[in-house]
This record gives structure tokens, C-alpha cells and sequence, in this order.
């Protein structure tokens, strides 16, 4: 195989990836105004519903212009050299491969969000003003963007540099040091993601005292969890739409809840939002998601120590110095397939911990207020209630509504 195939061959999963999201996408489309079942009747009134209709077809017309743009955007940097021009440009200020790879993923990811930005923006502030879900000022649009920057290229490019070292260092034993290097990130910002990054664009406030705090207390105890760790985040800073979320583990678990979570649910409903987070952590899904996305990353790193040397990576997207940031760009493009294929398996163990948690809930608490809560989170954010089941099949995470109450009703 030579470097015109590999090109080809990167185009073509580009395209095939591209045409098979927008098939899904159209499947899913021709479901949006399907009748809605009857155990999903009491979720929308009828002016509601219309809105919710309107809602997904304006994102799937703006997630049509968006991904077209992206795809066009791409198949013309690939065609026209792109690679090679911002690898010459990189060139002019160092040699040093560390330097240079950092060079290079700065052009490419700014300029890329540069180029985006337009879309976010009329995404934030035009349908999502449109619909009435967003809070969020132009002032906080634009700080997030500069923190993303920060945070990408401090934790981004610190992880990249040492990748490097670790290649130059030891050749294609690199990827067990990138790996463990990899792990050990993954293990810390799970412990400490909610201390360290969430302060740094949004406010965190220990849950006060009072009714809510007593039920969580009194549930937590009937389940034998050590629960002290309650926060509430400033979700509605952002957005009108809810969440609720555990993180750490150890004597670092919390859980965290949105303030709007607070605002739209009652009491019950909120504790048995959190019976079902705790479903996760009993079931110790916390612990096999980590482990599986520690494992599939050193299945990768090790897949890349097998071809990263191999010039003719660097060849296929027309650049003639071989090197490891271009190398590892045509192998991202090249193991999208497998990606999609992980992925893919991620998710049906994901609706299946779904399950189980929502279970969980159901034995230690109660079903109803789960169901009510859940119809009331899919009614505030206007979700989509019959969705394609190919579409739920290759992009959900969690089974549709309609599974989860005939599940919590069984």
C-alpha cells in the first residue's frame, strides 16, 4: 500500500462516517412528529409539544449546515495540503519535536474553534435563546472559550509533550508509559475533577440545611452510603435545562446537584434521582467505566506504537517530513472506524447500567417519583420521546423514556 491508498482511504471513512450520520439523523427526523405513546401523553400538552417538534427540527436543520460546513472544511484542508502549510509554519520557530507538535495542535485547534465559534454562538444565542433555555451572557460565552484554551493547552499539551518525550525516549515502548501516564490522569481527575476544574466556571455551594438535606441524609443511611458531600452547582448561570451528577470515589465521592434540578423537581422526586446515582456507585459502574476507558486507551496507545513510525502516515496527508504529530493525526483519522465500534459497545453496557441503577432506585426508594422526575427533566428540556431505534442504537448512552418507565413499572 502506498500513500496515495492511505489518503484515499482517510477520505473515504471521513465521507462513509458523514453519509451514515446523516441517514441516521433523517430516520430520526421523520419520528419527531410521531403520536406520542400513552404512557408519555401527561409529558406535553399540545402547544408543548408543538414546541418540542419545532425545537428538534431547528437543531437537526443547524446540525445539517453545521456538519456539512465541517465535513467540506476538512475534505478541503486534506485536498489542499493543509497539513503540510501549518507544519511548515511550525516549522519556521523550532525544530524540537515537542515544540513543534505544540506549535502545530495550537494552530490547528484554535483555528479550528475560531472557525466554529460562529455556529456555537448562533446555537447558544439564537435557538437556545429561541426556545428559552439560555442564561448565559456573551461575557461568560467568550470566558469559557479563553478557559477551554487555558486548560487545553496547560493539561492538553503538558499530557502531549511528555507523549513525545516518552517516544523519543524509548521508541515504540512508548505507549506503556503513555498509557500509565494516561491512567493516572484519568484516576485523578475523576477523584478531583468536581475540586479543581468545575470552581473554575462554575460556583459550588454545600447543600443547606433543611428539608432535602434531612431526606437525602435519611435515604443515604437506609442504604448503608456514607453521603456528606452534597453540592449544588449554578447550572442556571448557563442554561434552564437540569442535572444531577456523581463524581470521586473513596472519601472524595460527592454528588452534585443543578440548581434548576432543584427549582423543577419536588423533594421525592430529587432523592429518587439520587437513589438512582447511587444505583451506579453500588453497582460499581463509577469503577468499570473508568477501567474500561483505561483499557481501551492502552489498546490504542498500543495499536499507535505499531504504526506512529511508519513515514508513510505522515505521506497520506501530504507531508513530506514524517513526524509524530502528523503521524498521529492520520492515525486518529484512520482508527475512527474502531472508534465508532467501541463506542458503539460503551453505550449498550451504558442503557444497561441505566437500567440497573433505575432498579436500584426503585428497590431502596420508590418508582413513581423517578418516573415523574424523569418526564419532568424530558419536558423542561424538551426532549425528543420517540426517537429512530437505529438512532437510539448507535448514539444513546441511555435507553428512551418510554424503556425506562416501562422498566420502572415491571
Amino acid at each position: 500500500m502506498n500513500s496515495t491508498t492511505l489518503f484515499y482511504i482517510i477520505i473515504a471513512i471521513i465521507v462513509i462516517n458523514f453519509i451514515v450520520d446523516k441517514v441516521l439523523d433523517a430516520l430520526n427526523a421523520k419520528h419527531f412528529n410521531d403520536t406520542l405513546p400513552a404512557e408519555l401523553q401527561d409529558v406535553y400538552d399540545d402547544a408543548e409539544y408543538k414546541k418540542s417538534q419545532n425545537y428538534k427540527a431547528t437543531n437537526y436543520k443547524f446540525g445539517l449546515l453545521t456538519s456539512t460546513f465541517s465535513l467540506l472544511l476538512t475534505l478541503g484542508f486534506l485536498w489542499f495540503d493543509g497539513f503540510e502549510f501549518v507544519d511548515n509554519i511550525a516549522r519556521n520557530y523550532s525544530e524540537n519535536p515537542i515544540i513543534l507538535a505544540l506549535i502545530f495542535f495550537g494552530i490547528i485547534m484554535i483555528g479550528s474553534d475560531i472557525l466554529t465559534t460562529p455556529f456555537s454562538y448562533y446555537s447558544t444565542f439564537v435557538i437556545e435563546e429561541k426556545f428559552g433555555f439560555n442564561k448565559t451572557t456573551v461575557k461568560t460565552f467568550f470566558l469559557d472559550k479563553i478557559k477551554g484554551w487555558l486548560m487545553m493547552a496547560i493539561v492538553g499539551g503538558g499530557i502531549l509533550a511528555l507523549i513525545i518525550w516518552f517516544y523519543q525516549a524509548t521508541g515504540k515502548h512508548f505507549w506503556l508509559y503513555a498509557w500509565a501516564l494516561v491512567a493516572i490522569f484519568t484516576l485523578f481527575m475523576n477523584m478531583f475533577y468536581s475540586k479543581l476544574i468545575v470552581p473554575l466556571f462554575n460556583k459550588q455551594t454545600p447543600l443547606e440545611e433543611g428539608t432535602l438535606r434531612d431526606k437525602i441524609s435519611t435515604y443515604a443511611e437506609t442504604v448503608g452510603f456514607k453521603l456528606d458531600k452534597i453540592f449544588v452547582i449554578d447550572g442556571s448561570k448557563r442554561s434552564t435545562k437540569a442535572n444531577a451528577y456523581f463524581s470521586g470515589f473513596g472519601s472524595e465521592k460527592r454528588v452534585t446537584l443543578y440548581d434548576t434540578l432543584i427549582n423543577d423537581l419536588e423533594d421525592e422526586e430529587i432523592v429518587a434521582v439520587l437513589a438512582h446515582e447511587v444505583g451506579h456507585y453500588k453497582k460499581k459502574h463509577i469503577i468499570f467505566n473508568l477501567f474500561a476507558s483505561i483499557l481501551l486507551t492502552g489498546l490504542t496507545l498500543y495499536i499507535l506504537s505499531l504504526f506512529i513510525s511508519n513515514p508513510m502516515l505522515s505521506q497520506a496527508l501530504g507531508v513530506e517530513t514524517p513526524s509524530f504529530h502528523i503521524g498521529l493525526i492520520a492515525f486518529g483519522l484512520l482508527y475512527s472506524p474502531i472508534s465508532e465500534i467501541t463506542g458503539l459497545i460503551m453505550n449498550v453496557f451504558s442503557r444497561k447500567f441505566e437500567y440497573q441503577a433505575d432498579d436500584y432506585a426503585k428497590n431502596t426508594y420508590k418508582s413513581e417519583p423517578l418516573i415523574t422526575s424523569l418526564k419532568k427533566l424530558s419536558k423542561n428540556s424538551l426532549s425528543n420521546l420517540t426517537p429512530h431505534p437505529a438512532y437510539v442504537f448507535m448514539h444513546y448512552s441511555h435507553p428512551t423514556l418510554l424503556e425506562r418507565i416501562g422498566n420502572l413499572r415491571k
